[in-house]
């Protein structure tokens, strides 16, 4: 399977007709066309139902736009870092993470190193463990920020001291906002929001101390800001992190919980992972502004 051909097919795919595809990729509809039914005999699948005016993708299609565009993206990236692979710092660092008021850290730390080497570049990449861990382990991603636990057999990681705090947006005018803090109690009958994440955690079912089935779960969130409209609408109790959702002059209100539950933050890289220069400083550099980090 060339990189030519599976270029040829993101461009099909892309336009949904073969004449406008060839015409960008400067190809007549013929040679297009065959290579196309090439790709397919090489497969032994079928990509493309070919209709009047719109191709669409099978099954099998849709699954190969998604690795193939993987493939060209690792592509890229490794013809970059090979082209500046010099005396000079430069380069592209990406870094995935879930919403989290720790990331101020990574980016001041990022912010410090363009100033001594204004070459490098860095692409913060959002989503949460599920997402970060796929594009980690499929060589698109140099470091990922994982909160909470992790498995620690599974990469190499830096913990971070920073912690976040969990606690439930809601709107001013309920009941609950009137008190500071809010217990387990106060939410077992009460209509929540869940991030998509949580399905992936216990401890925050163990700080409820209620199973998943007994809880009235409205909605799940992976986007905070969603889950805000959410909460705005009436729709009920957003669990999230604390320093998320600017709550000044709208409203919503955030309250803390009690007991409080703090989740802990790790960078994480591949075992087999092979640094560019930029990402070794960056992550040197990270490592001096954690020493110095009050308690650190």
């Amino acid at each position: 399977m060339e990189l030519r051909v599976l270029q040829y097919f993101l461009a099909v795919a892309r336009e949904q007709n073969i004449s406008a595809a060839a015409q960008s990729l400067h190809l007549t509809q013929p040679t297009l066309s065959r290579q196309l039914k090439e790709l397919e005999e090489e497969l032994g699948k079928q990509l493309m139902v070919r209709g009047n005016r719109k191709i669409t993708l099978t099954e099998e299609g849709m699954l190969l736009r998604k690795r193939a565009e993987e493939i060209l993206e690792l592509v890229d990236r490794t013809e970059q870092e090979v082209m500046r692979c010099d005396e000079t710092v430069n380069g592209d660092i990406y870094i995935g993470t879930g919403e989290t008021d720790g990331v101020r850290q990574i980016v001041r730390t990022a912010n410090q190193l363009q100033e001594h080497y204004p070459g490098i570049r860095f692409h913060i990449v959002s989503g949460d463990a599920v997402d970060v861990c796929e594009r980690l382990d499929k060589g698109l991603l140099d470091f990922g920020v994982l909160l909470g636990d992790m498995d620690k057999t599974r990469y190499h990681y830096m913990e971070l001291p920073m912690k976040d705090t969990w606690g439930v947006l809601m709107r001013r005018d309920s009941p609950l906002a009137q008190r500071e803090t809010v217990s387990p109690r106060d939410l077992w009958d009460k209509p929540l929001i869940l991030s998509r994440q949580v399905d992936n955690k216990s401890g925050l079912y163990r700080w409820l101390r209620r199973e998943p089935s007994e809880l009235h779960t409205v909605a799940t969130y992976n986007l905070i800001y969603n889950a805000s409209l959410m909460v705005d609408e009436g729709m009920g109790y957003a669990f999230t992190l604390d320093k998320l959702v600017n709550t000044t002059g709208s409203q919503l209100c955030f309250r803390p919980l009690k007991p409080r539950l703090e989740l802990g933050m790790y960078l994480v890289w591949k075992k087999s992972q092979i640094f560019s220069k930029a990402a070794e400083l960056f992550l040197e550099r990270l490592q001096t502004q954690l020493d110095a980090f009050p308690g650190g």
